[in-house]
């Protein structure tokens, strides 16, 4: 349902957008560590450090699209909240466009160089074929990925964040449904675990392409707008580039982490593998509240209320702080049970203390964490993407260089360290620009208009 975030208490909508947010991502996680599970029980747990080991990759090109196609909707929020429906109907054609030609430049791109990235990060020799496999046939797969994200950051500009969250639901158990068909039926091994996840969106994909049309009628495009416009394109490409890069840039430094990671063996592969599966399932609060931020932001600046930015914005932070609290102690009390969901703890102690150690160290900062996703967010919502990317590199450099640092002094808990120590050095900086955007002249339009009772407070 279209939904009118310019109006109403800040923190309901924040709340209410971030619902169906955090059930789809929630849902998106469990499935990674379904697939995670199925792929180590029905194959082996070898085949699973594979499909680990190809993470830091498929972050760097997948990560990128997701920027990239967040990027385009900013525009279209935007327009939604200046209420310039011909410009939302535009703004949805040309990021279908440029999602077509970017999409056939970066599969062709990425394929020919899979082997030699997963080499570059010095994958073990065990896993390396199986790796090489996973990644490639999900190289294939990515206009399905691309166009998923794409058309759900499209709705989601427009309020509405429940419909997406269905086709996920669907695409979700649909997934592993063909997992099990594809690995055992048809003994595909460890590809049948990538073509189920590119079947299950290219299914959705065709879905939600006939949903919108049909329950939609803003989104239907008229013959005209199908003409490319350079210059429309490049306001979309302004804000998008920047967020696609700073994906990107994140991913480089997770890379070089992993690299770090490899170098220890199969055993630490694992135990990265398994804890970085639960922290992203336990961080999914605070990275919906941050969607759920930006869209919002960008509504909210298409309408000119500045003060009604501010407002969401502390009062997101308020609710972050609060989950940050609950989970990170969750997680560092409930690990050893956490990490028996994916291998046999009994079986497997070195892997499971390793997998807990890093469970425990990133839980402690998940306060930091949240304040980027925040900040971040709303200022690529406000059209200033190139200080995130100018963050993401901060996290990459400090990434890379703590990574390097500490591995040869502190072994896989000195690797393990850099992760948090990249999220404070980018925050410090978002949280500088923001403070310091949000005085600038632009935002002070709607400033004199004073604070009433209660501005500040959680109002649902």
């Amino acid at each position: 349902m279209i939904s009118n975030m310019t109006t109403g208490s800040p923190a309901g909508q924040i709340i209410r957008f971030s619902i169906p947010l955090l059930i789809g991502n929630v849902l998106q996680q469990i499935y990674f560590m379904t697939d995670m599970a199925i792929v180590s029980r029905t194959i082996n747990p070898h085949a699973m450090a594979a499909v680990g080991a190809t993470g830091a990759i498929g972050f760097l090109i997948f990560g990128f699209y997701f920027g990239l196609t967040n990027g385009f909707a900013v525009i279209t929020a935007q327009r939604f909240g200046a209420q310039d429906f011909n410009g939302v109907r535009r703004s949805f054609v040309v990021s279908i466009e440029l999602g077509i030609i970017t999409t056939i430049a970066g599969t062709m791109l990425s394929l020919p160089i899979a082997d030699a990235l997963l080499k570059l990060m010095h994958t073990p020799a065990d896993i390396h074929d199986n790796a090489v496999i996973y990644l490639t046939t999900f190289f294939y797969g990515t206009g399905a990925i691309v166009f998923y994200n794409l058309l759900a950051c499209c709705i989601r500009a427009l309020g509405d964040s429940w419909t997406p969250l269905c086709f996920l639901a669907f695409a979700t158990v649909l997934n592993i449904v063909l997992d099990y068909i594809f690995i055992l039926v048809f003994d595909m091994g460890i590809a049948g675990a990538a073509w189920a996840t590119i079947a299950s969106q290219v299914i959705s994909v065709l879905l939600c392409f006939v949903y919108m049309y049909r329950f939609f009628p803003m989104l239907r495009p008229k013959w005209r707008d199908w003409k490319f416009d350079p210059a429309w394109a490049w306001q979309h490409l302004r804000i998008a580039l920047p967020m696609g890069f700073q994906f990107s840039v994140t991913a480089i430094g997770v890379m070089v982490m992993q690299q770090q990671i490899n170098e220890f063996g199969t055993v630490t592969v694992t135990a990265f593998t398994v804890g970085t599966r639960i922290e992203q399932l336990a961080v999914q609060p605070m990275f919906t509240i941050g969607i759920a931020i930006a869209t919002f932001a960008a509504q909210n600046y298409g309408a000119k209320q500045f003060n009604r930015i501010r407002r969401g914005v502390f009062q997101a932070s308020l609710i972050c702080t609060i989950w940050c609290v609950i989970s990170g102690a969750a997680l560092i009390v409930f690990s050893r049970a956490l990490v028996g969901i994916f291998l046999d703890t009994e079986a497997m102690p070195s892997v499971t203390e390793q997998a807990q150690y890093y469970i425990c160290i990133v839980s402690t900062l998940f306060i930091v964490l949240a304040q980027l996703f925040i900040f971040r967010n709303v200022l690529q919502g406000v059209g200033h993407s190139f200080i995130p990317f100018m963050a993401g590199v901060i996290e990459l450099i400090i990434r890379i260089a703590a990574s390097i640092a500490l591995a040869p002094r502190f072994g896989y808990s000195g690797v393990f360290w850099a992760t948090p120590a990249a999220w404070i050095g980018a925050t410090v900086l978002l949280a500088c620009a923001y403070f310091w955007v949000f005085r600038g002249k632009e935002f002070r339009e709607d400033a004199g208009l004073g604070r009433k009772k209660g501005e500040l407070g959680i109002e649902l």
